[in-house]
């Protein structure tokens, strides 16, 4: 490696780390300024729950009903999703405490459909007589989880490694997208150069249609009109070009706040979706979560830049009565309800600056050495990308919005105070 190579790459690492470093500077910032303040909570706030039980639910629901307006019923495949009457149980309750809720059954699996939705051929019905059961308070259905992330970090190597043999001959759409990337892989190991420009057109198409537009779940979903709800922690802008309606980022692992929340505003600001962030682990063993006073600075960091949804994560559901979730969390969370609805805040929504990055450029921005759709390493323009993305992020904060190149949704439909492009020389 050459000198200046050696000098760029420590370069992109330092600013990547600087992202981290400014963006909770901008994060405490925030609070204090702005020349608009935010007078109206016009946001949901509450709990994913992950417990097992109706029980638990219940009693979640009593300790927060004060101060929250939102239960997120967020045990996919368990013994609460595999009985109908367990969830309008749970539901009901909610309900009646006077929360909205959001509801999440696990996905549905194209080969065999009978433990999803309890085996119903249309959710025409089910929207039915849930919108009659609960009226405006049930919000929609959370699905999946994570497809971006999962894409992005997914054993892409070792799917091929198994599976190439079996691409060239399926008449499988999904398979047949595969094997045109797999082509491209194997061109680049053999030549040692990629297509140009190469704008991932190919992968982005496999993300959107294969996981997600043509998913059996989403396609049961969009045909009933139920709203779709989902977490992840990248790829936000494929997400709802697939067909989400609602994309909440991921604010957790030691990964930037700031850049968390430009890149799923950005998205959904310019494809005219909402947004919102779930407050998710910060450790993989316990305490899991962070600090109470850390996850209040997050979720008032959010509500200020325009979250419509705020939950915190709860989960796993191992000793304490109420899961991963302490005294201190929910001291946090009711300090945050009494301050959005007593308080002024500097309203950090509007749009200010845009950083508009390549067309399909589905890199991961997490680390100098995240990958690209989960397939490929870094490119010729990562370096330039990670030093814009830091610059603008110091500058801006939350009041950025991180959007791509895309004629479907180009960047004049918002008017941007200043807008950047991710080979601009100088910000």
């Amino acid at each position: 490696m050459s000198g200046s190579n050696r000098v760029r790459k420590f370069l992109v690492s330092t600013f990547l780390i600087v992202i981290l470093a400014v963006s909770m500077f901008a994060v405490y910032l925030s609070f204090s300024t702005g020349s608009q303040t935010k007078t109206d909570p016009n946001a949901y706030v509450g709990i994913a729950f992950c417990g097992n039980t109706t029980d638990q639910a219940k009693q979640l629901i009593d300790k927060v009903k004060s101060y929250t307006n939102l239960f997120i019923l967020d045990s996919g495949r368990n013994p609460i999703s595999a009985d109908q009457s367990k969830v309008e149980e749970v539901c009901d309750y909610a309900v009646g405490k006077g929360l909205y809720v959001i509801i999440n059954l696990g996905i549905k699996n194209e080969h065999d459909s009978s433990d999803w939705f309890w085996g119903q051929p249309s959710l025409d019905g089910i929207k039915h007589q849930w919108t009659q059961r609960w009226g405006d308070k049930f919000l929609g259905i959370y699905y999946n989880d994570e497809p971006g992330g999962i894409q992005l970090d997914g054993g892409w190597r070792q799917f091929y490694e198994y599976a190439m043999k079996h691409l060239r001959n399926s008449s499988y759409p999904a398979l047949q997208s595969l094997n045109e990337i797999a082509q491209k892989l194997t061109l680049y190991v053999e030549n040692g150069t990629k297509p140009s420009p190469d704008d991932y057109e190919l992968e982005a198409e496999f993300f959107m249609d294969y996981v997600i537009t043509h998913d059996p779940g989403i396609e049961n979903l969009t045909a009933a009109g139920i709203r779709s709800f989902t977490s992840d922690y990248g790829l936000y802008w494929w997400d709802y070009k697939g067909g989400y309606d609602v994309m909440f980022a991921e604010l957790g692992w030691n990964v930037s706040v700031a850049e968390q929340i430009a890149l799923v505003k950005g998205a959904a600001r310019l494809q005219d979706k909402d947004w919102g962030t779930m407050i998710t682990w910060k450790y993989r063993s316990p305490p899991y979560l962070d600090s109470g006073d850390e996850i209040y600075n997050q979720m008032l960091i959010s509500y200020q830049a325009g979250a419509k949804y705020i939950a915190v994560f709860d989960y796993p559901y191992e000793g304490g009565a109420y899961g991963t979730l302490t005294d201190d969390h929910f001291a946090a969370l009711q300090r945050f309800w009494n301050d959005i609805t007593t308080k002024q805040y500097a309203d950090l929504s509007n749009p200010q600056a845009a950083l508009v990055l390549p067309k399909n450029f589905g890199w991961g921005l997490r680390n100098p050495n995240d990958t690209i759709w989960g397939f490929w390493l870094t490119d010729n323009r990562t370096n330039q990308v990670a030093v814009v993305t830091a610059m603008c992020i110091y500058y801006y904060g939350v009041n950025l919005d991180i959007v791509y190149e895309d004629s479907a949704y180009p960047i004049t439909n918002v008017a941007y105070q200043k807008v950047y492009y991710w080979n601009a020389t100088a910000i």
